[in-house]
This record gives C-alpha cells, structure tokens and sequence, in this order.
C-alpha cells in the first residue's frame, strides 16, 4: 500500500483519468433480482460491519457494489446464502481496498449482533467458497470505480478562497470550511449506497454531485467552481440531476 493517498500523489491525474476509464465499462444495473427489496437491510448490515472493523469508504463502496451485481446477475434462494454472500463481499472488498490489518477475522464477524440476532454463524469453508464464487463472477477482476474511489480527489477543490459565502455560518475560514464541506460529502456518500438510483449515473458523477450538494448546503457561491470543473471535467448542469437526488431527503 502506498504511504500517501493517490489523489494527493503526483500521479492524481493519470489515476484519475485511469479510473474515468474503467468506470465506462461498468456493466448496467438492471435491477432485476428478486431480492431487490431486502437490499436496504443487507447495505445496512455491510455498513455496521464496515464500521465496526474501522474499514475505509472504497472498501464499504466495492462491497456493496460487489453485493447488488452479483444479486443482479444469479439467484440466491435463501436469507443465509445471502449473508454468506453479504459478508463475502466484505471480505473481499476489505482485501482488495484496505489494510491487512482491517480485514475482518471470522470471530469479528460472528461475534457481531447482527449475525447473531438472526442465529446464523458463518464457517471459513463457507466464506472461502463464496469467495472464490464472487471472483468467478466477477472475472477475477475487483478494479471497480465507485463514488469513493472519486470523492476525495474532488474534494482537493471543493473550497476556494474565491468562494462567497452567503451566511456567516460556519465560518469564513478556508480550512474550517473545508473540514465541515468534507463531513457533508461524505455523509451523502453514504447516501448514495442507501438506493440503487445512482447505478443510473457514473461513480464519478455521483462523487462530483456529493461535492456538489455539500457546497449548496453550506450556501456557497458559486455552488460549483472553475477549479472543480477542470478537475473533474463536469458542469453544474451535467451534476444537477443527481444533485436533486441526493437533496431530495433533506427537504422532506
């Protein structure tokens, strides 16, 4: 792993331009699996294990990513093949994104209460074998762009010294600014894995939006830059679909 964030690294822009890339041959969503509607609880039991293990967005992103295409593609007929795969999908996810040490071990997993609670306990042979079905399905290839692979290399630009701000609230302060924007934009990260609506747009697009919307709510202006333009190569009206979207819950 490299000791310093590749979207602070000299080669930003060529990774960027790299994941722009791949991101255009993702396979569509469809939205056809008839487990559709258990996949809130499912996101939420991936994102409670993700925090719990202290894992970084990409890796909670890639495994809800991984969870919604292969439950799109094949059938799994019951609640404990679909936690085997949920977990799985972690697992995974945290192997390919993260550090060693934030890979979680079987007894983390079962000594959760959200496994638990539903009397399931997972065994390494199966978790083993899921595993190797997940890269099967996926082509042994796990390089797969989400929203947080984008947002923090958005989020160089997210503040100007140019900006204006229409209150005083939070403060004038750049670097304040910046802090509190950054818990904005991940909150509607998370956001994002909540609804399959945003398979409708590309993960960068959806990151650049998260920018996007945390800027509106702390009523900067211009709600979006030449700086962020250039670095993601999007306009505000190419963004404001998503945007809508993504503020849509907090104006209900």
């Amino acid at each position: 792993m490299m000791d310093e964030p590749w979207w602070e690294g000299r080669v930003a822009s060529d990774v960027h331009c790299t994941l722009r890339e791949k991101e255009l041959k993702l396979p569509i969503f469809r939205a056809h699996s008839p487990l559709l509607k258990s996949r809130r609880f499912f996101v939420d039991i991936l994102t409670l294990l993700s925090s719990h293990c202290q894992l970084c967005p990409a890796a909670r992103h890639l495994a809800v990513y991984l969870l919604d295409h292969f439950m799109d593609r094949y059938n799994v007929s019951t609640s404990k093949q679909l936690y085997t795969v949920a977990v799985s999908c972690l697992l995974l996810a945290s192997k390919f994104e993260d550090r060693e040490d934030h890979v979680p071990k079987l007894e983390q997993i079962n000594s959760t209460r959200i496994l638990s609670s539903q009397n399931f306990s997972l065994t390494k042979k199966e978790l083993l074998g899921t595993e190797l079905l997940l890269l099967e399905a996926f082509s042994w290839n796990l390089c797969l762009p989400t929203p947080a692979h984008f947002l923090d290399y958005y989020l160089l630009a997210s503040v100007s010294q140019k900006d204006h701000h229409c209150h005083t609230w939070p403060t004038t302060c750049p670097r304040k600014t910046k802090e509190c924007l950054k818990e904005y934009a991940h909150y509607f990260l998370e956001v994002t894995l909540q609804d399959h609506v945003f398979y409708k747009f590309q993960p960068s697009v959806v990151a650049a939006a998260c920018v996007g919307a945390s800027r509106i709510c702390l009523q900067l202006s211009p709600y979006w830059t030449r700086d962020l333009q250039r670095i993601s190569s999007y306009s505000l009206e190419h963004l404001s679909t998503c945007i809508e979207i993504l503020l849509v819950p907090l104006f209900r």
